[in-house]
């Protein structure tokens, strides 16, 4: 952990100084600097509504990546690596420990089409790439309502932000793709079935509507509800046109997914 470069794990103290000493891209600081002020700030008095975010972040709680693009080959397996990494050392870093990545900003404007594509193939990517079986308690049917994206062997929620929110401004990010990985672990003691994770969900789905201005996204669920999906909530739609109709990932248990390296001799 935060060793030099950016498509590294970094704490946040660490991401701070380095870019206060100008070694990071400026397009990492833009992402960045965006990231706190949303956390931090408000809009129009109204606090961003995922209180816990706002802990984390103010807390330094969180860890954080930086990824050169969201197609190529060696970009995304440094993202693997990086994952891998936060996974291992996540569980003692912090109980509200998740993994912020920044991707950096496309070359050209993209539709939302695009970026649902994007974050897909990225998800995939990882899955093909994955050193760890697929758990054997998570369904590999995203139709399954226990279903799960899952990696490095722990189900987990990651969560997106994007330029193409016009109006579900929680969820915008001027700059491009964002994932925040939270593994399952994080949400002990606050699911759906417990008396504080209902009372979690009512406050931040109070405060969606005060920041946003808009009800709650109808895919809005909760894991393990019947009716209710996971893999839509990891990009909420904003034009269902341009949104997937099926869940784009392809889930299997055989493993290893990818030829592995020969061993030296």
């Amino acid at each position: 952990m935060n060793e030099s470069g950016h498509q590294v794990l970094m704490e946040q103290d660490v991401l701070r100084r380095r870019l206060d000493d100008g070694d990071l891209p400026d397009w990492a600081r833009k992402h960045y600097e965006t990231f706190r002020e949303t956390m931090l700030g408000d809009r129009d008095g109204a606090p961003f509504p995922c209180y816990f975010g706002i802990e984390s972040e103010r807390n330094g709680d969180a860890l954080y990546t930086f990824v050169d693009s969201m197609t190529d080959k060696d970009a995304l397996l440094a993202l693997r690596d990086t994952i891998l990494e936060y996974l291992d050392v996540y569980p003692d870093y912090s109980e509200a420990c998740s993994l912020v990545a920044f991707f950096k900003p496309p070359t050209a404007d993209l539709t939302e089409a695009d970026y649902h594509e994007h974050l897909w193939h990225v998800l995939q990517f990882l899955h093909v790439n994955d050193p760890e079986p697929w758990p054997a308690d998570i369904p590999t049917d995203p139709d399954d309502p226990k279903w799960e994206f899952s990696f490095g062997g722990e189900p987990m929620f990651p969560t997106t932000r994007a330029p193409f929110y016009d109006e579900r401004i929680s969820r915008y990010c001027p700059w491009g793709l964002e994932i925040t990985f939270q593994p399952r672990a994080l949400f002990d003691g606050i699911t759906a079935d417990t008396e504080a994770g209902q009372k979690a969900r009512e406050v931040i789905q109070n405060r969606i509507e005060e920041y946003d201005g808009v009800c709650p996204h109808a895919d809005l669920g909760d894991w393990g509800v019947e009716g209710d999906r996971e893999w839509p909530q990891y990009m909420f739609s904003s034009d269902e046109s341009q949104a997937p109709d099926e869940c784009p990932i392809r889930i299997t248990r055989e493993h290893p997914k990818v030829p592995m390296a020969p061993a030296d001799d």
